[in-house]
């Protein structure tokens, strides 16, 4: 299992081997033993699959509050998807900084984001499927998110002039000017 540092602290590029044959392939896409050899140390409690029909479907930037606060570990079942963290921690030398990165089945890459962040994604192929570990069950009270297109943060979804497919709360989601996060920085020893 190949494990890429980003620019942000704590969130990782996974890349598990494949082992391809005449049938396909298999491939062990976590393993709690090689993860945490590699200081990725996490309890799952959750599996969540969701399946977009339009590429072009964005979904975020989300996150849950402590005391429910979510790790994610993210992967495509099919087609391709472009993800994305954001740093929300307070003093946090990276904070509203993010990374993004495609994941698609072809590539199996996943990514690793521990709580402290925003996530999201946009679809780039119709039917794409996301399927994500979570650290703690979902909590409607703790539920959140930040709009996708905040000036603060500056993503580029890679869908040049088209209007993102958005749910309702995506689309009344509050700007980052104001926000004032949960989440506290704590530098790794």
């Amino acid at each position: 299992m190949q494990i890429e540092r980003t620019k942000l602290e704590g969130v990782c590029i996974v890349t598990p081997r494949r082992f391809p044959d005449s049938r396909g392939f298999f491939s062990e896409s976590w393993s709690r033993r090689q993860m945490a050899a590699q200081g990725l140390d996490q309890d799952w409690v959750q599996d969540n699959h969701s399946m977009s029909h339009r590429a072009g479907t964005l979904r975020g930037l989300h996150y849950q509050s402590p005391p429910h606060a979510q790790a994610k570990l993210v992967r495509c079942g099919r087609g391709v998807l472009f993800d994305v963290a954001v740093d929300i921690r307070k003093g946090s030398p990276t904070y509203a900084q993010w990374v993004g990165v495609e994941l698609s089945y072809e590539n199996g890459r996943q990514l690793y984001i521990p709580a402290g962040f925003l996530h999201g994604f946009a679809t780039r192929a119709p039917d794409t499927e996301i399927i994500y570990k979570c650290s703690d069950y979902y909590a409607p009270d703790c539920d959140a998110a930040i709009r996708y297109d905040c000036p603060q943060i500056g993503i580029d979804w890679g869908l040049g002039d088209a209007t993102p497919a958005l749910s309702d709360k995506d689309a009344a989601a509050p700007m980052l000017d104001g926000f004032d996060s949960p989440f506290t920085y704590e530098a790794r020893q």
